[in-house]
């Protein structure tokens, strides 16, 4: 198949790391994609150095070069489908008029419902079919008015790398500046409302009264860095918490923890979840959004609500219970390995493009 993917955005997100890992996964089992993409966007970076064709856009006035390039790309080639990984990637193909040609699918990760203006029923109406990641996602597109024929869920995956070794992990450790005896919890993620990291700051403060040499690091960037460093130094804590700011690459990160804590409060799949289970770390996690369907409570996670007082008594929990870190990390990679892994990813992808391309 020739598969025209197209992703919009301009930073580096759970999103944009899916579409990497399926467009790579799709040349890899001998289908050609081509990825339309904002020039200097990190996907489009990645795409390209991982040998993926790559038509760049000007990042003003996208969404217009976009489609642009779409309806450029669509004369000058015969592909299959066309895959938009994100709404504004939606926007560009459907003022390209792609879903004339093609049959059209979208990637959904959030389970907010669908809007309901004119504009976005035109274009949530031109696609073929819905890609949901997760059941939550899927019963938000039904509660939408979205006929279950044109939903499958694809979940979402991670690699399912190689344990990480005492030497990787010592080297980690040096460059956050974590002794070998301080426990180090750690989040990955954008720094917005609703991934919650100021719950992660408020339980740090209560677990320190009784372990101070605890610490937290804080991996990513965002609207509210400013807020959670000026809450972390407003209760004590900013000397033990490293804020890495955003990271092209934060195996480092992984690879220094003790123990990965989640605490959001409005979520898809969680791939930064996912990651850290994939390498066998013990993890806290919520349950919002579709992150109850990854994890099971004292099984392969803990799971806690997004407040301070609730993530203090699991955070404390794995710091004092070795055989419990343990067990939790085994199951937590054997079930990423079994379900979430990137391979098992791609190929439901595949899945999902034949059967569209069939029926249209």
């Amino acid at each position: 198949m020739k598969i025209l993917f197209v992703d919009l955005e301009r930073e580096w997100r759970g999103g944009q790391s899916q579409a990497l890992l399926t467009i790579v996964g799709l040349r890899k089992n001998g289908h050609e994609v081509i990825l339309v993409a904002p020039g200097g966007a990190p996907l489009a970076e990645r795409a390209a150095k991982a040998g993926i064709s790559v038509r760049r856009v000007l990042q003003l006035g996208m969404r217009l070069w976009a489609s642009l390039a779409i309806r450029s790309l669509l004369k000058q080639m015969q592909f299959d489908l066309v895959h938009v990984n994100e709404p504004h990637a939606l926007t560009a193909a459907w003022i390209a008029r792609a879903h004339h040609k093609l049959p059209m699918v979208l990637s959904r990760r959030i389970g907010f419902p669908l809007k309901k203006t004119w504009i976005a029923r035109a274009r949530y109406g031109a696609l073929t079919h819905f890609l949901a990641n997760c059941d939550d996602v899927r019963g938000s597109l039904l509660q939408s008015g979205v006929n279950p024929a044109r939903i499958s869920i694809v979940n979402e995956g991670v690699e399912v790398p190689t344990p990480t070794t005492s030497a990787v992990r010592s080297e980690a450790r040096k460059k956050w500046n974590i002794r070998p005896d301080q426990f180090l919890f750690g989040c990955v993620g954008v720094f917005v409302p609703e991934k919650g990291q100021r719950h992660l700051v408020s339980a740090l403060a209560i677990l320190r009264k009784q372990f101070p040499d605890a610490r937290l690091i804080l991996a990513g960037d965002g609207a509210c860095r400013a807020e959670l460093e000026e809450l972390a130094k407003k209760l004590g804590q900013f000397e033990a918490i490293v804020f890495t700011g955003f990271l092209r690459d934060v195996s480092p990160v992984y690879a220094a923890l003790d123990a990965f804590v989640f605490p959001s409060e409005f979520e898809g799949l969680g791939t930064a979840l996912q990651s850290a289970m994939a390498l066998g770390l013990p993890c806290i996690s919520t349950a919002r959004g579709g992150l109850a369907e990854v994890v099971a409570n004292e099984t392969t996670a803990l799971m806690a609500e997004p407040d301070g007082d609730e993530f203090a008594k699991a955070m404390m929990r794995l710091l004092v219970d070795g055989p419990l870190r343990k067990r939790l990390g085994a199951a937590a990679r054997e079930e990423i390995g079994l379900r979430f892994s990137d391979t098992r990813m791609v190929f439901r992808t595949m899945e999902v493009y034949r059967d569209v391309c069939a029926r249209k």
